[in-house]
């Protein structure tokens, strides 16, 4: 199955807005996670239905809705009635394969992101669809299966760190976002440095096996570009949008993540740029080395040439060759030969073509 695009059959012919997933279902069943907090108290709980978390739900609190798992289409539709989601949101949420996004409904700002991590010991990246939901009270994060980057969130609201147990739901929406861009970071810093290392093992070592893996970086960094790229303009799009659910005192840190975004952006463009630079470097070089080969072919081949003329000539069958019954003849061949070839490579030396 191809990587950047998702087998999009089972949705052939469908009307806008009909509840397809689109992708492979991940889990066996969802599981739902909440974390409803204030400056003074905290309640984490997980439980294996929606109706479940709408017993502790609290509009005077701050209530992160976490959904593991997106093939249960009655949930979706629960969620959708709940939240007031209309019905193309709803379809961008199943459609795992939906480029990252930021929909300014009435009720809600939603975002829909990929969470990107990479085989162990592998150069292989895969992504994760992640929609985040934020709203009066609330932050639902909805995503493909379990583990994902928001465990140092996590940490820092169970151990009261930093402002986001006293921000509001719009700053833990900011720290989930932002969490979610270090990642990015991480993983082209990763990444980046691989690319560099290759430019000192391009000019030691010439091997195939060096160009598959500069093919591979570019693969995994254009990979990367398709997550991280739309975030840039969605954001940009965010900081424009007047009737948002940050507030004005949270703006800031919005437009610092942009900068994150940016940054993780150039880098995309600047490594996959030098992957391109690499390949041109390695193609170089083995034309420079054929060129070599050639030219040393070239230069015994013209050494050789009139030594073989003139081999060719008394090697002729004439009985009356002038030279024929000469008595020093046969030295004399050689001291034309040795003369010949020592005058050419001299020439060759002088015009420095060896």
């Amino acid at each position: 199955m191809a990587r950047f695009l998702k087998d999009r059959s089972k949705a052939k012919g469908m009307v806008p807005g009909s509840l397809v997933l689109i992708g492979r279902q991940k889990m066996d069943k969802p599981i739902f996670q909440i974390m409803r907090f204030n400056k003074d108290e905290l309640l984490e709980e997980t439980f294996e239905t929606f109706a479940e978390i709408q017993q502790v739900y609290q509009p005077d609190q701050v209530n992160w809705i976490n959904v593991y798992g997106l093939h249960d289409l009655d949930m979706i539709k629960q969620l959708g009635v709940e939240y007031k989601f209309p019905s193309l949101l709803l379809e961008d949420i199943l459609n795992t394969d939906q480029s990252p996004k930021y929909e300014n409904g009435e009720s809600y700002d939603a975002f829909i992101m990929k969470i990107l991590h990479q085989e162990e010991g592998s150069k292989r990246i895969h992504a994760e669809q992640i929609t985040l939901v934020l709203g009066e009270n609330y932050v639902l994060t909805l995503q493909e299966r379990t583990g994902d980057v928001f465990d140092v969130v996590r940490e820092r609201i169970r151990k009261n760190k930093g402002r986001v147990r006293v921000s509001g739901n719009d700053y833990l929406a900011y720290a989930l976002m932002d969490a979610l861009v270090d990642n990015y970071s991480i993983l082209i810093e990763n990444i980046g440095r691989q690319v560099e290392d290759m430019e000192d093992r391009l000019f030691k070592n010439m091997d195939a096996k060096i160009v598959e893996e500069i093919y591979q970086f570019k693969t995994e960094l254009n990979y990367i570009r398709k997550a991280v790229r739309p975030m840039r303009e969605f954001i940009t799009n965010l900081l424009r949008t007047e009737d948002t659910f940050f507030q004005e005192k949270n703006i800031a840190f919005l437009k610092d993540l942009n900068d994150l975004i940016v940054q993780c952006t150039e880098a995309v463009e600047m490594y996959n740029s030098m992957t391109s630079d690499q390949l041109n470097i390695y193609n170089s070089n083995m034309s420079n080395k054929m060129n070599e080969v050639m030219k040393t072919l070239t230069i015994f081949a013209s050494i050789f040439i009139p030594l073989t003329f003139i081999a060719g000539i008394y090697g002729m069958n004439f009985e009356y060759i002038p030279e024929l019954k000469f008595k020093y003849g046969y030295l004399v061949f050689w001291i034309i030969i040795l003369i010949l070839a020592g005058g050419l490579l001299v020439y060759f030396k002088r015009k420095k073509w060896l």
